[in-house]
């Protein structure tokens, strides 16, 4: 089995209210992603075919060479038909203002988005940019 060094990404909250959130965790040794919550100030009521962007709080570092990559958590996804509608939406490394999560309902009823939820998952991955040479022999 192959060790990697953890990757180290800091962590700044946008709004100093939202610092009361948990940060971004791992729940399991096992998971490929930690949990964005929703830093929401009240309740969010999405409805059934309704999209919105929902604030987790947070700006984060990426280090060069690396994307977040924002998915759905499969729990809320199943039991209501709620999930990340640009799946996986990129976080680029020289991006720093707040992460947002554009979720989709495609469930019947409306789903609540309270403070603090757990609403999507961003896993960290290496990029590589690539040199484009336009192809000439048309």
């Amino acid at each position: 089995m192959t060790t990697q060094s953890p990757l180290h990404v800091r962590v700044s909250w946008v709004r100093q209210e939202d610092a009361s959130l948990p940060l971004p965790t791992y729940q399991t040794p096992g998971s490929a992603g930690v949990d964005l919550r929703a830093a929401v100030t009240e309740p969010v009521s999405l409805e059934p075919g309704q999209r919105l962007l929902i604030p987790t709080g947070l700006s984060f570092e990426i280090p060069e060479g690396w994307e977040g990559q924002v998915r759905p958590r499969s729990g809320i996804a199943f039991r209501h038909g709620v999930t990340v509608l640009n799946a996986p939406g990129t976080i680029n490394a020289d991006y720093r203002g707040e992460v947002k999560v554009l979720l989709i309902h495609h469930g019947d009823t409306p789903f609540l988005i309270e403070r603090g939820e757990r609403i999507a998952q961003m896993v960290f991955a290496p990029c590589t940019q690539a040199v484009l040479t336009l192809a000439t022999d048309l």
